[in-house]
């Protein structure tokens, strides 16, 4: 193993001890009287089955020895990721019947798009609405009928959401299960380019319309490597997947087959079946680690600096963004995926995928091999990839070598010998930063700054020519508390033409960008945010602001004692009211630190005695 591995390891496990030791005594405590529901009055239990559409099923449920296994699922069919679901649960439960064993589906969560909403201000509830899916996880297992869980969902806060509630039920196995990326659709060279184009006001917006619609066309994840697909390879190289599972296409018949091979899966992971491996036993510190490697690896989502935090911490783990960057300095990039690099994810997966990735990663000693996972111990299982033999799934041994380069390389030829993820610590705060789709010549810029209060003000600006020139911009009170933090994804196009047109430009904010960010250096998720008296509450038009990626200073270069004397400006007048954003006012409040998750359970987790 890698040294600043072992050290990142060793000092998470010290530092959770405590935490992670009452966790797993909670969950012990809970798995005590399994399974649960022959504990149930028979009127409860009555109640659980009178729903069940089918005669064996119910007769099965009164028989102990037989398993149950709850359905949790992020299905509409608004969402083309989640549009496959509506199929998956007769699949599953008829896989499920054909074993002897049950399954209910115990709960449907929401499942918002930040593709949609960007901009909007529904995108106001996207961070919130991971909150909600914990919760409504929760609600779906409360009922204590089951002996496993299937989660079924793939985008930004949907499997951060799933992961959350699923952990505090974690004495039960459970598997996730994606549904696959969408066929690949115009390059995503050509997509950015007409983004440009029409910021620019050299694109009419009949053709942008024509290239959005030719590039998110069809039911699947999108293709390029944002939050969903960042969130595909994390929970496969944390074994909660079935190997090789993330990137198969929805609607084709080895997608149908690794949905019932998980559903059977999970029922040999029961008591019932003699293995009993309950999701607690998987998510460890060890499975939390590699998935920052894999996060940092891939050159994935920045959304996952608060993600990963916050389900490390429903297991009782206290992961630090210092542990990320030092994970991020000894791990080499090892995938150009778009924003990164012109490929999307449907070529990453023909390269060689995850299972490559995993295996060069455990050859380089950055991945924990000694790990629990869905199909047994042990990472190495994971390099094995599923195909169809005379129609029935089985396994191979995966490629050995990247099939395209370009896209894909092993540890010892990366792109870059680093991850890519920075902490950014000065002044101005703590942030974080990736550099890994950013130019040499960018990641240091030392500028005046210009203040925004969102990004429509930005817009407005750079459309009325007030910035060409070189500037930082300040994006402020767009923290977790003080309106949900949004993702700032609209602002892209904007500083990215000015970048293109030699100023040197970069954005300063407590809010998020998109988790496909790309090539202009952002300082992200600045804490403690504006509304709560963070120093960006103090930044004024003309201040001389440095943004340096390569040292990880976040500095304004105002004079200590005026520095420390000027007052913070107030917060715009709430306008958390309309698209239901009243509804979240308590939930906004209740939210922790960006750099802990920006969740409004670390509060409640931490008192846990």
């Amino acid at each position: 193993m890698h040294p600043r591995v072992l050290e990142v390891t060793e000092r998470l496990i010290e530092r959770s001890r405590p935490t992670r030791e009452r966790y797993l005594a909670m969950m012990a405590a809970a798995a005590s009287n399994r399974p649960l529901r022959s504990g149930l009055p028979c009127a409860n239990f009555a109640h659980g089955v009178a729903g069940c559409g089918h005669a064996d099923d119910k007769q099965r449920l009164k028989l102990m020895n037989e398993v149950n296994v709850a359905i949790v699922s992020a299905y509409n069919d608004m969402l083309s990721a989640h549009q496959p679901y509506e199929h998956f649960p007769e699949q599953i439960k008829q896989a499920l019947r054909d074993v002897g064993s049950v399954g209910q589906f115990a709960g449907g969560v929401p499942a918002m798009c930040d593709g949609v909403t960007q901009g909007e201000p529904g995108m106001e509830m996207s961070l919130a609405s991971r909150e909600v899916i914990a919760m409504s996880t929760a609600v779906a297992l409360s009922h204590n009928m089951f002996d496993a869980a299937l989660m079924l969902g793939i985008c930004d806060k949907i499997v951060p959401g799933l992961m959350i509630g699923a952990l505090r039920f974690g004495y039960l196995p459970t598997v996730f299960v994606p549904g696959g990326p969408m066929p690949s659709g115009i390059p995503n060279k050509e997509k950015a380019e007409v983004r440009q184009r029409y910021a620019e006001g050299k694109a009419s917006r009949e053709e942008l319309l024509e290239s959005e619609m030719k590039s998110y066309h069809s039911p699947g994840t999108c293709t390029f490597y944002g939050t969903a697909n960042t969130n595909q390879v994390v929970m496969e190289i944390m074994g909660l997947h079935l190997p090789g599972s993330s990137f198969v296409n929805p609607y084709t018949p080895l997608r149908e087959a690794l949905t019932r091979e998980a559903a059977i899966q999970v029922t040999r992971l029961t008591e019932q079946a003699g293995e009993y491996l309950p999701l607690c036993r998987i998510v460890d510190e060890k499975a939390i680690v590699n998935s920052v490697v894999a996060l940092n690896a891939t050159g994935g989502s920045t959304n996952h600096t608060l993600h990963i935090p916050a389900f490390a911490r429903a297991a009782g783990i206290q992961l630090t963004w210092d542990d990320m960057a030092d994970l991020s300095a000894v791990t080499p990039t090892l995938a150009k995926v778009y924003p990164n690099g012109a490929a999307d994810v449907n070529h990453f997966h023909a390269a060689g995928g995850v299972g490559f990735m995993i295996r060069t990663l455990l050859d380089a000693g950055l991945l924990h091999e000694d790990v629990n996972t869905v199909i047994g111990h042990g990472l190495k299982r994971y390099l094995r990839e599923p195909y169809l033999e005379d129609g029935k799934l089985a396994w191979r041994d995966g490629t050995p070598q990247s099939l395209d380069e370009g896209i894909l390389r092993p540890a010892a030829q990366p792109f870059s010998p680093e991850g890519g993820l920075r902490v950014l610590e000065g002044n101005l705060g703590r942030g974080v930063t990736k550099i890994s789709a950013v130019a040499p010549e960018h990641r240091i810029v030392e500028a005046p700054a210009r203040v925004f209060h969102d990004q429509a003000e930005l817009a407005a600006a750079f459309k009325a020519g007030e910035l060409e020139r070189d500037f930082i911009a300040v994006v402020r009170f767009q923290g977790p508390k003080a309106n949900g933090m949004p993702e700032l994804h609209k602002l892209t196009p904007f500083l990215g033409v000015l970048q293109d047109r030699g100023f040197r430009v970069a954005l300063v904010t407590d809010g998020r960008m998109s988790g496909a960010s790309g090539k202009v250096p952002a300082a992200i998720h600045v804490c403690p945010e504006a509304v709560d008296g963070g120093p960006l509450a103090k930044v004024r038009d003309g201040d001389i602001l440095r943004v340096d990626g390569v040292t990880g200073e976040l500095v304004a270069k105002v004079d200590a004692t005026e520095w420390g004397a000027r007052e913070c400006v107030a917060a715009p007048a709430d306008t958390g009211i309309g698209c239901g954003r009243e509804l979240f006012a308590f939930m906004r409040d209740a939210f922790s630190s960006a750099e802990k998750g920006a969740s409004a359970f670390t509060e409640a987790l931490e008192a846990l005695k």
